[in-house]
């Protein structure tokens, strides 16, 4: 059985690793363009490039596969299955049409929530307490096919994305391959989505690494570690960017005005939240710095830290 794998970032080199673990035949592997990275803006290959060709896969890197004169070469191969994880486009009908077994996506929610670029920052920025993997057939609409297959995990309250990324990527290798098995076969029933449950993640804007420190602790606390590690939460001090990358909710309540520090104490800071909640801040970034924690941070940047000092704009 001849695959074609479609996938750019982390999150879809242990799948496509898997498959060729299993002696899936993968006979191309289709991801993005390299692209400028680093401050020195040097050409970077996708991860999922820099796997295929350790596994001696040939790569094909399109800018935009919804081009015909670009499917076309995905045809050439004459595929009997096309998997994607993380592709980053939507494959054009042409294409979807082209293998027999069709063209199955591995996406890291439980759909229909969460359909788009971002479901596992949003699932942990809406303070979801599970998520999980499905494996469903491939349509023109965004994430929209019918479900072949899905697994639940837990969100912990000491995840963040980066934990969960892990996790999830794991989790879409092993229910992929318990997956294509009924699917080859032809023993798998795919149930479509219901519309009445979709919630979508687009990709993560600008906006909303901006902390608002009229918001709860909680709701401060998940924006945070669903943004860890990247973007990064992030919050001003005197007109200076400083990035939030990890915090503790505290049970205590306060009168002050959202995003005054309450009190240090112990190389700890606790900042006043909406509705008279409260955070601590365990690990922050200053402008030009190092991501330090609090400790370090007082010895050093944060000396002149006083209560009464107000974060935010």
């Amino acid at each position: 059985m001849k695959v074609v794998f479609m996938g750019t970032p982390d999150f879809a080199v242990p799948i496509l690793e898997r498959l060729v673990e299993e002696n899936y035949d993968v006979q191309l592997v289709v991801t993005q363009p390299d692209r400028p990275k680093g401050r020195k803006q040097q050409l970077t290959p996708p991860p999922v490039k820099v796997a295929a060709e350790k596994n001696g896969i040939p790569v094909f890197q399109p800018e935009k596969i919804k081009n015909e004169e670009e499917w076309r070469k995905v045809e050439e191969i004459n595929p009997d299955i096309i998997i994607t994880a993380a592709f980053g486009q939507i494959l054009p009908k042409g294409l979807l049409d082209v293998p027999p077994l069709g063209c199955i996506n591995v996406h890291a929610s439980l759909l229909p929530k969460y359909r788009g670029g971002a479901p596992i920052h949003q699932a942990i920025i809406d303070g979801e307490k599970e998520t999980g993997i499905t494996i469903m057939y491939m349509v023109e609409k965004l994430d929209a096919g019918a479900i072949l297959s899905q697994k639940a995990i837990p969100i912990e309250n000491s995840d963040t994305t980066g934990t969960m990324h892990n996790k999830l990527s794991e989790l879409g290798s092993e229910l992929l391959l318990e997956t294509l098995p009924e699917l080859i076969e032809g023993s798998i029933v795919a149930e479509e989505q219901d519309e009445d449950g979709v919630t979508y993640a687009p990709n993560i804007s600008k906006e909303q690494e901006l902390i608002h420190w009229d918001k709860t602790s909680i709701d401060i606390f998940n924006q945070v570690r669903g943004l860890a590690p990247w973007p990064v939460a992030y919050t001003t001090m005197e007109g200076q960017r400083m990035k939030i990358w990890a915090t503790e909710i505290i049970e205590e309540k306060t009168n002050e005005n959202p995003g005054t520090v309450i009190k240090i104490n112990d190389d700890n800071v606790y900042i006043a939240c909406g509705e008279g909640t409260v955070l601590k801040l365990l690990e922050i970034q200053p402008s030009g710095k190092k991501r330090l924690d609090m400790k370090t941070f007082f010895h050093g940047a944060g000396k002149d830290w006083t209560s009464g000092m107000k974060l935010g704009e």
